[in-house]
């Protein structure tokens, strides 16, 4: 491990680049330092390079890149708009520094084979931003399954709960809302949740199908009378879950950063609602365009008999994941906002694994055959960053990660290893092609039909 700060490139300076992995470094300079910052936005550039003490500003990535070796860069994190993703990381391979390339890898399957095959020919040491798999709750998850405590796993059923709210504004109004200018719902959103059950599962599944579709979000569910826009007299202001200004202007009233950002640097009430009568966040959310698909459930199986579920709905209170995973020598079910996990043991005897992130535990011996339940709350991570950040900490757990590989020279192995993550964005891409086609999908043969296998750089 170096004992010298690690020199990182930003290469994007929006909500991810900035908010995320840029706060972090910022926050811990004793492990890293911003040295340059990238982004077409001089707003956006020239702040996080003045929070990280006078970082040099690069207006175009193909300049940064191509300083690279000036700048003496020992990591770049790429946070560019989705596609540009592949460009940008082809380029910083080239250039020989590691890197840490937001999720999605790529937008298309297309565009994830070119990066997937130069990475293989340039040995490239990347990694992805698959950040839940770094928070104190999956890995404690991920730690109970491994020791073998509830035996073989039979079945998983994650649930990602998007939030009602969360929803219209990334998927209907933001950047994500058009699958030919972002991605798929199921890559854009779920990639993170596929790669926690590719994760835990240890294995690429056998098989895949999928279902859904965009059922709420169309103009002909649009209220009577609705405008283009919600300030311009919506007739259901008053009952519409949602109305934009009840979300960026009342509900967030106190919060001028993400998401609100989004909408403007002004974010005055004026200033607000001014956005919100020309900007896409206050169009109606039945007139916004968007053709993602607002639930959508796809099921796994994988080798030794596990089989898998990942229902993803817009259609929730919560913007959080649960889980349920049954074993043959007991059951887990967690609540990801809350940390809460209940695991049951059947065997008289059994135990939990020792060196779990446990911050309370209780015990109670279950009806009728005398078994243990364990209610745990996991510890808290370091640095949530709230509303549509953080992710319980998982940012900050992959940047630390991250930088720590940087100083052994470890990028691209272990848990940021580049080939388990293609596997879950090339399980979300079978999976909507099963979701449009309607057909179940064996994946070693569609995988081998489109030649995505990249050899593990350790």
């Amino acid at each position: 491990m170096s004992s010298t700060p690690q020199r990182i490139v930003i290469i994007g300076a929006g909500g991810r680049g900035r908010d995320a992995y840029g706060r972090w470094v910022i926050a811990h300079p004793e492990l890293a330092q911003v040295v340059a910052v990238v982004d077409i936005d001089a707003t956006r550039r020239t702040s996080l390079a003045a929070a990280a003490g006078g970082a040099i500003e690069y207006a175009d990535w193909r300049d940064a890149v191509a300083d690279l070796g000036m700048l003496a860069a020992d990591g770049v994190v790429i946070a560019v708009p989705d596609a540009l993703h592949v460009d940008v990381a082809i380029a910083v391979a080239d250039a020989g520094v590691p890197f840490l390339l937001e999720k999605p890898a790529a937008p298309t399957l297309d565009e994830l084979e070119r990066l997937a095959a130069h990475a293989d020919r340039v040995s490239a040491r990347l990694a992805i931003g698959h950040v839940l798999r770094f928070t104190p709750f999956w890995r404690a998850i991920k730690q109970v399954i491994d020791s073998g405590t509830i035996g073989r796993l039979m079945t998983m059923e994650v649930r990602e709960n998007i939030g009602f709210w969360h929803f219209a504004h990334s998927y209907v109004r933001g950047n994500w809302r058009d699958t030919a200018t972002s991605s798929a719902m199921v890559l854009a959103k779920t990639c993170h949740d596929l790669d926690l059950i590719r994760w835990i599962a240890g294995d690429a599944p056998e098989t895949l199908y999928s279902i859904g579709g965009l059922s709420e979000f169309r103009p002909e569910n649009a209220p009577a009378g609705a405008p283009a826009f919600c300030v311009d007299g919506c007739p259901v202001a008053a009952t519409c879950p949602y109305f934009a200004p009840r979300y960026y202007v009342e509900a967030l009233a106190d919060v001028h950063g993400h998401p609100v950002h989004l909408l403007g640097d002004d974010t005055s009430t004026a200033g607000r609602l001014e956005a919100l009568s020309t900007g896409e966040y206050g169009r109606c959310v039945y007139r916004s365009g968007n053709d993602v698909a607002d639930h959508q459930q796809t099921t796994m199986q994988f080798p030794g008999g596990l089989t898998a579920t990942l229902t993803a709905s817009a259609f929730t209170a919560e913007n959080t994941r649960t889980v349920a995973i049954t074993g043959s020598g007991g059951q887990l079910t967690g609540h990801m906002e809350s940390g809460e996990l209940v695991i049951d043991l059947f065997s008289p005897g059994a135990t939990l694994p020792d060196g779990l992130p446990i911050a309370q535990h209780g015990t109670t011996t279950m009806k009728p055959m005398g078994h243990i339940r364990h209610t745990l709350t996991v510890a808290a991570a370091d640095a949530d960053l709230g509303d549509h950040a953080g992710h319980a900490g998982g940012d900050a757990g992959l940047m630390a990660e991250f930088v720590a590989a940087l100083g052994d020279g470890t990028v691209g192995a272990g848990e940021l290893s580049f080939s388990t993550a293609l596997d879950s964005h090339l399980m979300a891409f079978a999976a909507e092609e099963s979701r449009l086609s309607g057909s179940r999908i064996e994946f070693a043969e569609w995988v081998s039909r489109h030649g995505v296998t990249p050899e593990p750089v350790v």
